[in-house]
């Protein structure tokens, strides 16, 4: 209550000019800031299209069975939270042995990157999903503080990222 009557006597005091009550320069150096209540949803930095995915990863992503059919069912925060608990196993781009690597050394036949293309994992298509979900920052927040899965928190680090 003291900080509104404060504020209110600040702006009534710079509105016209009358700032001449005893006391009312001390008061004003006390009262904290006014924050402004900041948006929900986090801006996206890069493109708004591709989700600042890799080409390959998403032409793969758009394409695989599961996003399509499985994946499209979902349609909430809470949906998508249980999918990823009991269906993501690792958080690599693609499942394991379905990368055609053969012949292939030095950084084209890599573990990592994307050089030839494969299997797209669950994890990548879960992310893209909550990429298209637009999640808020409480939602954001309970994906990286999940105490049930290191997968959630882990697809809530590479969301942010």
């Amino acid at each position: 209550m003291k900080i509104r009557t404060i504020r209110i006597r600040n702006f009534i005091g710079s509105q016209w000019g009358n700032n001449s009550s005893p006391g009312a320069g001390d008061e004003e150096k006390k009262a904290p800031q006014k924050f402004e209540k900041k948006n929900n949803s986090l801006p996206l930095w890069g493109n708004e299209r591709t989700m600042n995915l890799n080409p390959l990863i998403l032409t793969n992503i758009q394409s695989s069975h599961y996003f399509k059919v499985n994946l499209y069912e979902l349609k909430t925060y809470h949906e998508v939270i249980d999918e990823i608990y009991y269906k993501v196993t690792h958080l690599e781009p693609w499942e394991k042995g379905s990368r055609k690597t053969a012949g292939q050394t030095g950084m084209c036949g890599g573990v990592r990157g994307v050089g030839a293309g494969g299997i797209v994992s669950t994890a990548y298509c879960l992310l893209y999903k909550l990429f298209t979900l637009k999640l808020t920052r409480k939602q954001i927040n309970g994906l990286i503080t999940h105490p049930d899965s290191p997968y959630i928190r882990g697809l809530g680090f590479m969301y942010i990222r």
